[in-house]
């Protein structure tokens, strides 16, 4: 899918829009949209600058934490799972690469609060303690990832049919 400077610009703005308004935590656009911009996006640059910008344009507003350098490296990684979809965007794939990045995103920054924080022990079962902990904001941030990839690579996908269609 070949998008316009304008059609980024606008993604940006409504990723870190979507991380102002009121929201359950981490029940966000954000790793859907990485996801969706390393698959569609046909320039790798974009793919990648563009949850990241939307990270920083909404962590201006909400405030620079501690734990952001796990939360981006997770978001590249994400685009990386959606760069591997490329040419082969069926809901089954789609779904597995979805669940996928909301594992990924789990594991990269709850040990990121293990390691750089004294909440837990550091320690293997100060890890488990630690992930144990982080199990309801996981399973807001699997069904963000789920519903958000399924509307944003579903409304691809109409609109591709409505484009082909008319043609």
């Amino acid at each position: 899918m070949k998008l316009t400077p304008k059609i980024y610009a606008l993604i940006i703005i409504i990723a870190a829009v979507s991380r102002l308004a009121p929201h359950p935590p981490n029940f966000t656009v954000i790793g859907s949209m990485a996801l969706f911009g390393g698959a569609c996006f046909e320039g790798a640059a974009a793919a990648y600058l563009i949850p990241l910008a939307a990270m920083l344009l909404s962590d201006a507003v909400i405030g620079f934490h501690r734990g952001m350098p796990a939360v981006y490296l997770s978001f590249l990684l994400t685009t990386l799972l959606g760069r591997r979809l490329l040419g082969d965007r069926g809901a089954g794939k789609i779904a597995a690469v979805s669940f996928a990045s909301a594992v990924l995103f789990y594991a990269i920054t709850n040990f990121w609060v293990w390691a750089g924080s004294q909440l837990y022990p550091h320690t293997a079962q100060g890890l488990l303690m630690c992930y144990t902990a982080a199990i309801p904001f996981f399973g807001n941030t699997l069904a963000g990832t789920m519903i958000y990839s399924a509307v944003l690579f579903g409304a691809a996908a109409a609109t591709d049919r409505l484009i082909l269609s008319a043609a």
